[in-house]
C-alpha cells in the first residue's frame, strides 16, 4: 500500500510525494538523499498524509494535491 504525504521544508516551502514506507522516505529527505527538490532544504516536517492507497490512487492524489493552492493542500489531503 502507498501513502501520499505533504512535508514542510526548512525554508517553509511544501513538498508532496508518495511512498511505500513513509518513515524511511522522510529519513531520506532529512539525509539529503530524497527528492532533488528537498535536498538542501531539510530537515522536513510532516504536515499531512493519507495511506492505504494503491500506487495508481496515490499518484492521482499526489497530482490533485500539487494542483491546489498552498493554503489548501494540507486540508485537501486530510479530507
Amino acid at each position: 500500500m502507498w501513502t501520499v504525504y505533504l512535508v514542510e521544508c526548512s525554508d517553509s516551502t511544501l513538498y508532496c510525494g508518495i511512498a511505500k514506507d513513509l518513515a524511511a522516505r522522510l529519513a531520506k529527505h532529512d539525509a539529503g538523499k530524497g527528492a532533488k527538490y528537498t535536498r538542501g532544504r531539510g530537515p522536513v516536517r510532516l504536515m499531512a498524509s493519507r495511506g492505504g492507497l494503491t500506487k495508481s490512487e496515490a499518484l492521482k492524489l499526489e497530482i490533485a494535491v500539487k494542483k491546489r493552492p498552498r493554503n489548501d493542500k494540507e486540508r485537501f489531503l486530510r479530507e
